[in-house]
Formats: C-alpha cells, sequence, structure tokens
C-alpha cells in the first residue's frame, strides 16, 4: 500500500484544498453573488455538461487504464495512444454538426420549464468537449503512476479559477454572462494545461498503427460509455430533472449546496482512486489474486474509517453550518443526510469499481449501469413531484443503495472476495455511538467556534477510539507516525 497511501495522501490533501474552495464558493460567494436563478443556472449547465461527457470521451479514458499495461513495445504503446486521442472525435463530430443544424430545438427542449436555458446550448456541448479531453490526458498520467499533478488541476484549478470569476463579478468588473462565458475558457484551459502535462510524462510519437486488439478496445470504449454514463448519471440526473420538473431554478441551487456538503465525505475516495484504477487494473493483468484481494480489504477499510470521521463532522455540525448559510438555503438539511448516508456506503466499497471497470467482466457493469440508470430516472419521476428536492435525495439514495450492493454481491460470487470485515463492522458501531453522544450538544458559541471546536473534539475522540482499536493498520501507523513528530 505504500504508493497508494504516499500519492493517496497528496491526493486527499488537494482534494481537501479544492473542496475548501468550493466550499467559500458554493457556500458563500455563488449564493451572494449571483442570484438564485443564474446560480441554478451554471448548476445545471455544468450537471447537464457532466451527463454527457462520457459520450464525448467515447470511453478512452478507461480503455486508456485498462489496456495500456497490456502494450510491451514503444511502438505498440505509441500507435495505441495516437489511437485514443482520436477515437473521441467520432462522437464530438456529430455532436457538433447536431447542436449547430438543431439548435433552436435543443434549446427548446432544454428550456422547457426554464427558457433561461436556451441561449446556452453551445455552453454546455463546449465544456462536455473540455471535461472529456481532461479525464482522457490524466488517465495518460495515471498508467505512469503519475496522479498528482492531474487531481490538483482536477480539484483545484477550476475552482480557484471559479473564485476569481464571483470575485470579479462582486467588483462589476464582469456581468453574469462573461462569468459563464469565462467558466467556459476556465474548463478549456484547464484540458490545455493538463494536455501538456500529459505529454511532459509520457511524449508519443504520432503514429497511425492499428492496435491488435482492436475489436476488444472498441467493445471495452463503448461499453465505458455506456458504463461512465451512469455515473455521471448518478452524480447530475437529479439536478436535471429538478432544473427540468420544478418551475423555480433556484431550486437546482439549494440542492447543489446540499449535496456540495454531503459530497465532502467522497474525497478521500477520489483521492486514493486515482492510483487504485491502475493498480488494480496491473493485478488483473497479472492474475494476481492474492494482490488483488489485500487491496480490495485495506482500501475499503481505510475509506471507510476516513469518510467515516468526514460523516461525522457533517452530520453532527450540519445545524450549526446552515445557520451560517442563507435561511433559503437550510431546505437541503434533509438531502445532506440521506445522501451523506448513501456516500459512506459508495466509499466503503474500496476499489470495486476498479475491480469491475478493469476485469473480463466489465461488460455487467452495463447492465448494472443501465439498471441503475432507469431505476434513478423512476424514482426521480416518483419522489420529486411529491417531495420536491428531499424526493430527489430520496430517489439517489435508493438508487446508489440498490447499485452498489449488486456490485459488492456480483465481485463475490466472481472473485470470491468481498471487502468488509469485523474491523468494518467496530467502525460502523463507532460512528453510530458517536453520533447518539453528540448530535443534540453544541458549545454555547457564535456557529463558526462551534463547529470548530465540536470538529476538534469528534476528532479526538474518534481516532483515539481507532487508535485504541487498532482497526486499521495502516491508519494506525500514520497516526503514531504523526504523534511521534
Amino acid at each position: 500500500m505504500g504508493i497508494i497511501l504516499n500519492q493517496s495522501f497528496k491526493n486527499t490533501i488537494t482534494t481537501y484544498i479544492g473542496f475548501g474552495l468550493g466550499a467559500v464558493n458554493t457556500l458563500f460567494l455563488y449564493t451572494n453573488f449571483l442570484t438564485d436563478e443564474y446560480y441554478g443556472l451554471v448548476a445545471f449547465l455544468l450537471s447537464t455538461a457532466n451527463i454527457m461527457m462520457p459520450f464525448m470521451a467515447f470511453g478512452v479514458h478507461n480503455a486508456i487504464i485498462k489496456f495500456y499495461s497490456s502494450f510491451k513495445s514503444k511502438a505498440k504503446v505509441d500507435g495505441f495512444l495516437t489511437f485514443m486521442l482520436l477515437l473521441p472525435l467520432i462522437l464530438i463530430t456529430p455532436a457538433t454538426l447536431i447542436g449547430y443544424f438543431s439548435y433552436d430545438v435543443i434549446g427548446d427542449l432544454l428550456s422547457r420549464e426554464n427558457s433561461i436555458v436556451s441561449n446556452y446550448v453551445w455552453h454546455i456541448l463546449i465544456l462536455a468537449i473540455a471535461m472529456a479531453y481532461f479525464e482522457i490526458f490524466f488517465a495518460w498520467t495515471k498508467v505512469q503512476l503519475q496522479t498528482v499533478f492531474g487531481n490538483l488541476m482536477k480539484e483545484v484549478f477550476h475552482r480557484f479559477a471559479i473564485m476569481l470569476l464571483l470575485l470579479a463579478v462582486y467588483l462589476k468588473w464582469l456581468n453574469v454572462e462573461d462569468f459563464i462565458v469565462g467558466l467556459v475558457i476556465i474548463y478549456l484551459l484547464r484540458t490545455l494545461i493538463m494536455k501538456l502535462y500529459a505529454f511532459k510524462v509520457h511524449f508519443p510519437r504520432i503514429k497511425f498503427i492499428m492496435p491488435e486488439n482492436i475489436n476488444a478496445i472498441l467493445k471495452y470504449a463503448i461499453l465505458m460509455i455506456i458504463a461512465g454514463s451512469v455515473a455521471m448519471l448518478i452524480l447530475d440526473i437529479d439536478k436535471f430533472m429538478i432544473g427540468l420538473m420544478i418551475d423555480e431554478i433556484e431550486q437546482v441551487a439549494y440542492y447543489s449546496v446540499a449535496i456540495f456538503i454531503a459530497t465532502v465525505i467522497a474525497v478521500p475516495q477520489r483521492a486514493m482512486h486515482q492510483i487504485m484504477m491502475p493498480l488494480t487494473a496491473q493485478f488483473l493483468n497479472e492474475k494476481n489474486n492474492e494482490a488483488l484481494e489485500d487491496l480490495y480489504k485495506r482500501s475499503s477499510l481505510n475509506l471507510l474509517v476516513i469518510s467515516g470521521f468526514i460523516f461525522l463532522l457533517i452530520v453532527l455540525n450540519i445545524n450549526q453550518l446552515y445557520l451560517i448559510l442563507p435561511k433559503e438555503f437550510t431546505g437541503g438539511l434533509i438531502v445532506v443526510f440521506v445522501v451523506s448516508i448513501a456516500k459512506l456506503y459508495d466509499n466503503s466499497l474500496g476499489n470495486n469499481n476498479a475491480i469491475l471497470f478493469n476485469s473480463n467482466y466489465y461488460r455487467m457493469v452495463l447492465v448494472f449501469g443501465v439498471v441503475l440508470a432507469g431505476l434513478a430516472i423512476i424514482l426521480n419521476f416518483i419522489f420529486i413531484p411529491i417531495y420536491g428536492i428531499n424526493g430527489s435525495a430520496i430517489a439517489t439514495f435508493l438508487a446508489i443503495a440498490t447499485y452498489n450492493t449488486i456490485k459488492v454481491a456480483f465481485v463475490k460470487v466472481k472473485f470470491d472476495i468481498q471487502p468488509y470485515s469485523l474491523s468494518s463492522l467496530k467502525v460502523c458501531v463507532l460512528i453510530s455511538i458517536l453520533i447518539s453522544v453528540f448530535y443534540f450538544w453544541d458549545f454555547s458559541f457564535n456557529p463558526i467556534v462551534n463547529i470548530g471546536l465540536k470538529s476538534l473534539l469528534i476528532m479526538i475522540v474518534y481516532f483515539a477510539f481507532i487508535l485504541k482499536l487498532n482497526i486499521s493498520e495502516d491508519i494506525s501507523k500514520q497516526i503514531k507516525k504523526y504523534l511521534k513528530t
């Protein structure tokens, strides 16, 4: 776990810096410098672009990770990477033509409930293409086991740049229209910088040589389009459907704030995922089942411990946090609770996704994905009209819980490995006890001071028990290491 912990630690730091910047943007700058309507519009544009991204990437970012280690000569590697760079154009080209000739029709469809959306069809397409090629160049560096700079660009760069744009709006240097154009430029610039770094890590000679296993690559890439779309769908279908089904687009803004708070739990998984993907692919290609099982269990337990701590910080401080935000945003309190539980379950799966995506059973991801997508859409259609944004949170929780349970069961059946142990149960019991002890108790100070003091107390108690019970060998070593320094 050496290289995993090393790069995961660095990625966790940069990811939390990114989330810190995102927190300032999401909780304070967006809510004060943009109207609720335009904040909802920005959330809608980014969510729609995220849903489109896997199609624009043509599954290439996943294919690079799965197949790269199977090529042994430099000439074959260069031919493979050249092919990967050109493959997305198969969908980007017709999508651009459709956008050009059907702009009004698409605009009318997207703006059925909110007319403000109709003028931003091109913004969505350009954002989706930029996001797609960013992931491709990031995957390019992942297979070289170089993930730190890419994670910095993925988590920090655009959030810091958006912060500067929001400040420019506040100072009246930019109007809202200029801000949205600037947002698109930021995503394009991020992709360009990632490309330059990827070529620095491994500069390919352009070789128009078809890989020998082209059929397997294409089949995998096409399936990953759907699988990747499912992943993006689960992340953003809720905001997309709220924008379509509720005539107050500012509800997307309120929901986005709540989702952002809950998504902080996913930070450790996102950080560790960058390095777990290529290592899992390597173990599968080498048929090293012992190393694969060890990685599965350790990643699950370590992520459960770390994300469990973040879950506690969110749930036990959420009431104080909402005292700081504008009153209208407090309607997302239930959303935070429900989605936080779903994210905690998601993190506890460890490298389950990496196993499925990089094994010979990757086709099953398509089957599970179709079930998940259909379930998410149906549940949102049922619950949004009844419960509004809370209904969307319930739909998201049910869809994710079902999807994750299916994935755990499938890996158990096919590989005879599962991520959980007695230590996993101990962590869940510890989290439950701390919630029952601390939820209804706060310091009688300013909310910010309350959050700081209560978080410090929770951290001391939680990790004292983790260390005392020796729940995770890896985390105990890290705690002892930093206590000595």
